[in-house]
């Protein structure tokens, strides 16, 4: 299992690892696309934020400064907004332990500021219990509809996550839920006054109607996509 003493030393042997390293899965990018790769995995997530280009603002802002996973207890290391290109160490305490903490090498593959879509995803390199991708994305309709989405493709690659695979699917979820409840209350007008960099969000209540996730249902073990 990856760990660490979280020490500067070893943190940064990992990331000198983690940057020379390549992606562990061909379909880089592919969260882009409206088809995701098959063979994974799969989940659409969204979240209904508020009305207009401030909502918009505000939520594109937490986001691009990895505000969905600080906001749900992920540290990032070296921190700095999203940047194509920029390679992380996700980092996560385990429940009751202050050391060791799981240590997740990502590498953001695109980015995205436009005036209706501002958000980024990060792929797996080696080390990562998964293999796959995730994008985070705010983005606001021809109505004025701001929008939060996670859109992920992924599969078990550690043995650790495959001899657990329901524990680690049902993780997956709740990571999910996190996400969405961090933008959520960082999107309303008191929410994002501290950078998420200085103070992690608290996850808070979701806000509007949300859609369905495709992801296999805990305790699924095949790679088809789950409906409900």
């Amino acid at each position: 299992m990856p760990a660490s003493s979280a020490s500067p030393v070893s943190l940064h042997r990992r990331l000198l690892a983690a940057r020379a390293a390549a992606p562990t899965y061909p379909e880089v990018g592919a969260t882009r696309e409206a088809r995701l790769p098959e063979g994974y995995a799969q989940l659409r997530r969204r979240i209904h934020l508020g009305h207009g280009p401030d909502v918009l603002e505000r939520a594109g802002r937490y986001v691009l400064g990895w505000g969905s996973q600080l906001g749900s207890g992920f540290a990032v290391h070296p921190y700095a907004p999203a940047e194509e290109g920029a390679t992380v160490l996700l980092r996560l305490s385990l429940p009751g332990l202050r050391r060791p903490r799981l240590v997740i090498p990502c590498r953001v593959v695109w980015t995205v500021d436009e005036p209706d879509r501002i958000g980024f995803a990060y792929g797996t390199l080696p080390g990562h219990p998964e293999c796959g991708e995730e994008a985070f994305l705010v983005t606001m309709d021809t109505a004025g509809e701001v929008w939060f989405e996670v859109t992920a493709f992924a599969r078990l690659a550690s043995w650790y996550a495959r001899l657990g695979r329901p524990v680690a699917v049902l993780c997956q979820y709740l990571a999910i839920e996190r996400y969405l409840s961090a933008v959520a209350t960082a999107a309303s007008p008191t929410g994002a006054a501290t950078p998420p960099e200085a103070t992690p969000q608290a996850p808070g209540r979701r806000a509007g109607p949300t859609t369905t996730p495709i992801l296999p249902a805990p305790g699924r073990t095949d790679g088809r996509t789950a409906t409900r």
